[in-house]
């Protein structure tokens, strides 16, 4: 992760990584198979620090908006280039020719998001917090707002800068979460 915040993933080869921790391309190989392989573990290892800090947030003790807005900032990019989102573009990239154990691995790491989001927004509707909503069909479509957002901030899309994204989003979610009779 530190050499990919350093440089990008462009730099990224498995002889420097290696020269980075003191091993040989080969031992690198021989432990990940592939460079394929090493990315996707390493964002399977963010992903279980992001993770963690997610189920930090969503079970504190606050109204569900305010642990909505957690979430939403633990997932927005921190900037272009952001490390984790890096990776995870090139991971998504590359898995058209992945193979169906790689897919599967992917599919559980959006799954945990997906789930946590799903709970969360149930739990704001059945508390009366939220407007009721369909939690599942919801948190499809406010995931997938928010993928579209965070890559124009991973590339560094002029105009959609962290604080723009967070609010358009948190005005999306008030427009459709509030309840009418507040």
């Amino acid at each position: 992760m530190d050499m990919i915040a350093e440089s990008g993933l462009e730099k990224l080869t498995m002889a420097a990584l290696g020269r980075e921790v003191g091993m040989s391309s080969g031992h690198l190989l021989y432990y990940f198979h592939s460079k394929d392989e090493l990315l996707l573990r390493t964002l399977e290892w963010s992903e279980g620090r992001l993770g963690a800090e997610r189920g930090r947030l969503l079970t504190r003790a606050a109204p569900a908006r305010e642990r909505l807005d957690a979430y939403v900032d633990l997932y927005v990019p921190d900037g272009h280039r952001d490390p984790h989102w890096t990776l995870w573009l090139e991971v998504w990239n590359r898995s058209q020719n992945a193979d169906e154990d790689a897919r599967e691995r992917q599919a559980a790491i959006e799954g945990a998001w997906h789930r946590d989001l799903v709970a969360l927004l149930a739990e704001g509707v059945s508390c009366g917090e939220l407007r009721p909503v369909d939690p599942d069909r919801f948190a499809s479509r406010l995931r997938a707002l928010l993928d579209g957002f965070s890559i124009h901030v991973a590339i560094g899309l002029r105009g959609t800068d962290r604080e723009q994204i967070l609010g358009h989003v948190r005005e999306f979610l008030d427009e459709s979460l509030a309840r009418s009779d507040t």
